[in-house]
């Protein structure tokens, strides 16, 4: 598994928006388990499109434009700190599965498959930080830099679950709630995690 593995967390990253949802349900683009926090994530979804610019204007008629979600949460030491306290929740988190252990990918008909395994090293880890900072940075409107994989690439093969990725979406709900990120910010924060379920879930 790269750095760039998980997000949204693995497994991106990121039980972070919570919730598996059902194929009878055409009319919802995402996943619902049912808990409360699954149920929550229509409105979480929605704003995701207020993201950058607010409503109204001020005192003197101008148009009002709401700081980008970077800032709002601390810009470069904020990102930091939630990734910091995230990527320690998540790793710890059996539900998640971060270092895909048990799991098999590649082979032709179940023979010849490797293991998924990661066993990161620190600086692995320390590169799999940087790499969700670059991320998270970039969809927040922060520094528009990125090195990691693609979205996709990063997470083929790992048999990502829908409950895993939900559990995911739950420790950075998580995280959020530790480091006292105001609701407005957590709805569109998770809202940009749960926007990258198709690139990282396979097993549904």
């Amino acid at each position: 598994m790269r750095s760039s593995t998980i997000l949204l967390f693995t497994s991106i990253t990121l039980g972070l928006l919570a919730g598996c949802a059902r194929e009878n349900q055409p009319d919802r683009d995402f996943h619902t388990s049912g808990s409360r926090d699954a149920d929550q994530r229509a409105d979480q979804r929605i704003a995701q499109v207020q993201q950058i610019r607010g409503e109204g204007s001020d005192s003197a008629g101008a148009p009002k434009v709401k700081p980008s979600l970077y800032d709002r949460v601390g810009g470069e030491k904020g990102v930091a700190v939630i990734v910091d306290d995230f990527v320690t929740r998540v790793m710890a988190d059996p539900r998640v599965n971060f270092t895909r252990k048990g799991i098999k990918k590649g082979g032709v008909l179940g023979v010849g498959r490797d293991s998924a395994e990661w066993k990161p090293t620190p600086e692995q880890v320390d590169q799999f930080k940087k790499h969700l900072n670059q991320f998270l940075s970039l969809a927040m409107a922060g520094p528009a830099k990125y090195d990691g994989q693609d979205m996709q690439q990063a997470h083929k093969g790992l048999k990502i679950t829908n409950a895993e990725f939900d559990a995911t979406i739950g420790d950075m709900k998580a995280s959020l709630d530790a480091l006292r990120v105001a609701t407005e910010e957590q709805k569109e924060l998770l809202s940009i995690l749960e926007s990258t379920r198709p690139q990282v879930v396979e097993e549904r």
